[in-house]
This record gives structure tokens, C-alpha cells and sequence, in this order.
């Protein structure tokens, strides 16, 4: 069965970096775009970042373009989203997906605080 594990949220500063981690399973990885999404409290969920299946297509949300970075390794089933120069409006469960097969599949979440 598809399972996405997401790992590498936590507590920053205003300013500070995390990496997060999704790590895929389930599906041929190589073959499917993946995307990082992220809800606040009293918030609608967001499409932060997306990633075309080779890597070699990105998007980004305009609150996070040219802070945020998304990428994967195909060899390790795995899509990360390095986090630069965060704010306390970052501040969100993050979320790992994949649509497979005309299946949205989701992670289980990882929070990222950003506060002083």
C-alpha cells in the first residue's frame, strides 16, 4: 500500500532553516510528481511546493518562491523541502502527497513552528 512518512519539522526561529523529509513507499516513486502542502490553525491546507517526476519541473506557492526548495532522489524514494529564512506566518502542519492512480494519498504531517 502507498505510505508517505514525513520527518524534519520542529521548533525555529524567525530566519532559521529545516529540512523536511518524505520518505515514499508503495508506488513506483520515478513515476509520480509529489507534492508538500502545509495547514495552519483556522486555515484552509496550501499547496506549497510541487516537483514533476524527474525533478526536473518545480513550482512554488508565491509566499515561499525563492525561500523554499523542493527536490527528490529517485534512488531513495524520498522528496525533501529545505526551508530557508522562515517566519512565524510558516508556521503549519506540513504535509507529504502523491497522487497515484487517481488516489490523493497524504502523510501523517510534520509540525514546523517558527517563533522566538
Amino acid at each position: 500500500q502507498v505510505q508517505l512518512v514525513e520527518s524534519g519539522g520542529g521548533l525555529v526561529q524567525p530566519g532559521g532553516s529545516l529540512r523536511l523529509s518524505c520518505a515514499a513507499s508503495g508506488f513506483t516513486f520515478s513515476s509520480y510528481a509529489m507534492n508538500w502542502y502545509r495547514q495552519a490553525p483556522g486555515k484552509e491546507r496550501e499547496l506549497v511546493a510541487l516537483i514533476g517526476s524527474t525533478g526536473g519541473t518545480t513550482t512554488y506557492a508565491d509566499s515561499v518562491n525563492g525561500r523554499f526548495t523542493i527536490s527528490r532522489d529517485n534512488t531513495k524514494n524520498t522528496v525533501y523541502l529545505q526551508m530557508n529564512t522562515l517566519k512565524p506566518e510558516d508556521t503549519a502542519v506540513y504535509y507529504c502527497n502523491a497522487r497515484v492512480r487517481g488516489v490523493n494519498y497524504w502523510g501523517q504531517g510534520t509540525q514546523v513552528t517558527v517563533s522566538s
